[in-house]
């Protein structure tokens, strides 16, 4: 049997933070060029992004990951149970999770974004959100 998958821990991460208070999106493309595996909105307008790492080698080669801070209120690396939760950066949150949901280990520091930085990322985040939702609704049914 192989280990967890990055849909395994991405699954958890959204059932977790939906019990948050957050709305997710998969794979949510920064104006830097980066994508996070999930950004999260929420109700107040925090902006949450999460990195998920299933792989030891896959953390470690990671050098990206800081270009992620500056559009980003919080910001967490999620991992499968069992990793290593010593390799993660202890500079940001940790979050573990599985296909059935996940748990925050370390609560993220807090950074503040500016106004026309937080502007910019929410209206990005609706656009995303609702052009995926048309996407969904266009699709023919039954």
């Amino acid at each position: 049997m192989s280990g967890p998958t990055a849909a395994d821990v991405a699954r958890g991460v959204f059932r977790l933070l939906l019990q948050e208070g957050f709305s997710p999106l998969l794979e949510f493309s920064l104006a830097n060029g980066r994508r996070l595996d999930v950004a999260a909105l929420g109700a107040d307008g925090t902006m949450l992004g999460v990195e998920i790492k299933v792989a030891i080698a896959d953390l470690k080669a990671d050098t990206k990951w800081p270009d992620y801070l500056e559009f980003c209120e919080l910001f967490y690396f999620a991992i499968p149970p069992g990793f290593p939760e010593e390799l993660v950066p202890d500079t940001t949150g940790l979050i573990v999770a599985d296909r059935y949901g996940g748990a925050i280990l370390r609560p993220s520091p807090r950074v503040a974004l500016h106004a026309s930085r937080r502007k910019a990322v929410t209206l990005r985040f609706g656009r995303v959100a609702a052009e995926r939702l048309a996407v969904l609704s266009a699709e023919p049914t039954g």
